[in-house]
């Protein structure tokens, strides 16, 4: 009996499942991988919200049930900190939710609030649940374009004048995964005008609102008056404070949209496990410096990466923010497309990255690189990158890398 299931059936193959599987044999056979493929933090979580997951772990009642919709004093703490970063007051009991990660919040959204034919509009290239967790849900997307300004907008007007249904929703993410955009308040509020006067819910995915390298932080939709009628945004600890296993997000915003993510996992699961919310609570309320710290060593890896790239003949423009870079593929090799791309670079200079295409087809002209690794890794990548490049004939410079790039 081989049952093909109506929902699995909606969903594409999983194109990183190749790059994995060759990196897995690769290393099986005593390969030294250098993996800059998942945006998988390397660093350990800061030290006092460990003592603090330990410390409420020690407490017996602290292994009992926890709350779907997440401890008081965490929700509290989400609401201090968008207070103090972005000065949007939020009401901790109706428009603020803890999750299980960004990723699950948004997923569980989407089948809270989607009704089969629906339609929403979703950013291609993209971060794959921005999508895919409406598919599931039943709901149909229609591509818009990733980089903020007159396309996207152009983009928003096609799709209520061009879809029926009229979309329902539209996702946000800035700084984006996998482009590295970013979007300032003006965009935001043109964004924030027409979704109120056509009736379309906002969806943003802040992921990556603390890991910026410019002097400009970047800004929440909710700063936009008004954007509380229309919007709800997902934020998470797991790049900001290195958490990612933890699994332990937010969403903020309007106070429907809230209630529908309550109710949906209220069936759903029982809340993150305490003392992790416990933690999560001394991570936003605690001393921000281990975010500063987090902030520079993700530029320092970035400048490492973009130099010596630059060097070995392969210009990617320097993200403004995320722990991504977003690399157009080599001239030589654009006719690959990024998954061929991908596979070629891990076989030939032993350096995983992820293929583009895996984000939207219109990704696959690009890789994505993490910047997962320490220095002295992604100098001995980019090494090896030169030598594949100019073995290749690809390399446009002879020049060797400096000591600071390679």
């Amino acid at each position: 009996m081989h049952p093909e299931f109506y929902r699995i059936k909606r969903l594409p193959p999983y194109v990183f499942a190749e790059v994995n599987a060759m990196k897995a044999q690769a290393r099986a056979a005593g390969e030294d991988i250098i993996d800059l493929g998942m945006g998988n933090p390397d660093q350990p979580t800061p030290k006092h919200i460990i003592d603090k997951l330990c410390e409420a772990a020690a407490n017996p009642r602290a292994h009992r049930y926890s709350m779907s919709r997440g401890i008081p004093g965490l929700r509290k703490a989400l609401a201090a900190y968008y207070a103090r970063r972005f000065n949007v007051e939020l009401d901790p009991e109706t428009e603020c939710i803890v999750t299980l990660g960004s990723k699950e919040g948004l997923a569980n959204l989407a089948q809270a609030i989607t009704s089969p034919g629906d339609v929403v509009l979703a950013p291609n290239p993209s971060y794959p649940i921005h999508a895919f967790g409406f598919i599931i849900a039943g709901g149909s997307v229609r591509h818009i374009p990733a980089r903020p300004g007159p396309e996207f907008l152009e983009a928003l007007e096609r799709g209520v004048q061009h879809s029926v249904p009229k979309p329902m929703a539209v996702l946000l993410n800035f700084p984006s995964n996998p482009t590295a955009y970013v979007a300032d308040l003006d965009f935001y509020g043109q964004v924030v005008d027409f979704c109120r006067f056509h009736k379309i819910w906002i969806l943003s995915d802040l992921a990556y609102a603390e890991i910026y390298f410019g002097d400009e932080p970047p800004p929440s939709v909710l700063q936009v008056p008004g954007a509380r009628d229309i919007c709800i945004e997902f934020t998470s600890l797991s790049k900001t404070y290195n958490m990612p296993g933890w699994r332990i997000g937010f969403a903020a915003g309007n106070r429907h949209l809230i209630g529908a993510l309550t109710r949906i996992k209220s069936y759903l699961d029982y809340g993150a496990f305490t003392p992790i919310q416990v933690a999560a609570t001394a991570a936003l309320n605690g001393p921000q410096d281990c975010v500063d710290e987090i902030r520079t060593l993700y530029r320092n890896r970035r400048d490492v990466l973009i130099e010596g790239l630059a060097q070995a003949g392969w210009d990617v423009p320097s993200p403004p923010a995320t722990m991504f870079a977003w690399a157009p593929i080599p001239k030589p090799f654009e006719h690959l497309g990024s998954l061929a791309f991908s596979k070629l670079l891990m076989a030939e200079a032993k350096v995983a990255v992820s293929p583009g295409v895996g984000f939207g087809e219109h990704g696959d002209d690009h890789v994505r690189i993490a910047l997962v690794e320490n220095r002295h890794r992604i100098r001995q990548a980019v090494r090896n990158i030169k030598a594949f490049m100019a073995s290749a004939g690809a390399s446009v410079t002879a020049d060797e890398p400096s000591s600071g790039a390679a």
